[in-house]
């Protein structure tokens, strides 16, 4: 989730120190600021966030332009709905397959697949996640898309629509500047065109 808020980051070019941790060992100055020593933490004087939807709705109001969510309130209560969706049915699915190595993990693979799958009809009707434009939900699915060939699955299988939409957002300056340098080796550049 840390990545989706650094794809929010560099969207917005918000000037910002991002640093790594090991989450099994998070270090003792983060862990004073936030008690659970996850990330991402966003850290600005006397604000600390450390959840990564909260720090992107955060960034999005603190620094307007560009914005990555409609003006419309009815088009930005769909795109939070949207990504909750994804948070619920597909990033859980996609952290069993990063942890476990069984018949769990299997059956987490088809189901995220065929969760792809059913969507794919729209990801073929506009040029971003349900919209014309670049938005907060693209912010969302670009780190899980970019995770799928380490995972088994490749973006091809999925169909054309997939494929170009995860070539436009993967090609974008703001989502390779986020890549941490164990992300790029997930799936290095030649891999995905």
């Amino acid at each position: 989730m840390s990545h989706c808020a650094r794809v929010v980051i560099h969207e917005k070019g918000v000037p910002a120190d991002i640093e790594y941790f090991d989450p099994n060992q998070p270090p003792e100055d983060l862990l004073e600021l936030n008690p659970n020593g996850n990330s991402p933490t966003f850290i600005e004087r006397d604000l600390v966030l450390y959840d990564a939807r909260v720090i992107m709705e955060y960034l999005d109001e603190r620094f307007p332009h560009p914005a990555l969510h409609q003006m419309d309130p009815v088009a930005r209560a769909n795109s939070r709905m949207l990504i909750k969706r994804i948070d619920q049915e597909w990033y859980p699915l996609l952290g069993e397959l990063l942890v476990h190595g069984d018949k769990k993990a299997a059956k987490a693979k088809k189901m995220l697949r065929e969760g792809l799958l059913v969507a794919a009809p729209v990801f073929d009707a506009t040029p971003y996640f349900m919209s014309e434009e670049f938005c907060m939900t693209d912010c969302a699915m670009a780190p899980l898309l970019w995770r799928l060939p380490s995972i088994g699955i490749d973006i091809a299988s999925l169909g054309k629509g997939i494929t170009a939409y995860a070539n436009r957002l993967f090609s974008r300056k703001a989502f390779q500047d986020s890549l941490s340098m164990e992300e790029r080796q997930l799936m290095p550049m030649s891999n995905h065109k």
